[in-house]
């Protein structure tokens, strides 16, 4: 994990870093560029394509929101996130912790695909359960990362305020103390 941080702060420096003594700057290179174009026809990215400030929106691709959007080693990606399966048994408040520690949050579903995606990643572990980043607070369910909460599956009574995710049916709530292995969730790394 840290090579990949290393290399990924290397190359966000590379492409930052100013030129070398010696070397011919853009204006002087200029010419020798219209030379070539003349001989040769040059392909430019879609993305270096100059966008007038009147076009309508709807003609204007999403620039991305960085080139490189890297998860740590053993974490998968699914959507604009990053997740892994840690097999330890923790309560629920340990887990928070320790996703914390990673930089991450236990992880929420949003929706059927996640939902889905989690559950197969907890299969493919040999595990039957594992704690998500949903609970019980002032008369609400939530997800600890903020993210809207859909009521997917039916939840018992509030007096069990933690959510896990069972990979048989669903998910349900339980007592906070129980301890079950849990998923944490991240956004990629940026360069």
């Amino acid at each position: 994990m840290k090579t990949v941080l290393v290399l990924s702060i290397l190359l966000c420096a590379a492409f930052a870093a100013p030129q070398p003594e010696g070397e011919k700057t853009n204006e002087e290179k200029a010419p020798e560029m219209d030379k070539m174009m003349k001989d040769e026809e040059v392909l430019v990215p879609e993305e270096f394509v100059p966008v007038p400030r009147n076009a309508p929106v709807s003609d204007v691709a999403a620039a991305p929101e960085s080139r490189f959007n890297l998860c740590p080693r053993g974490w998968e990606q699914h959507g604009s996130r990053c997740f892994v399966v840690i097999s330890t048994s923790k309560t629920w408040y340990s887990a928070k912790e320790h996703c914390n520690i990673l930089g991450a949050h236990l992880a929420s579903a949003t929706n059927t695909a996640e939902y889905s995606f989690l559950q197969k990643m907890t299969q493919l572990r040999g595990l039957t359960s594992t704690w998500l980043g949903g609970f019980y607070l002032q008369g609400q369910w939530m997800w600890i990362d903020q993210e809207g909460f859909t009521r997917l599956y039916p939840l018992s009574s509030s007096s069990y305020p933690c959510i896990y995710l069972r990979t048989n049916n669903g998910w349900y709530n339980t007592a906070c103390s129980t301890a079950f292995p849990f998923i944490c969730s991240k956004i990629p790394e940026n360069c």
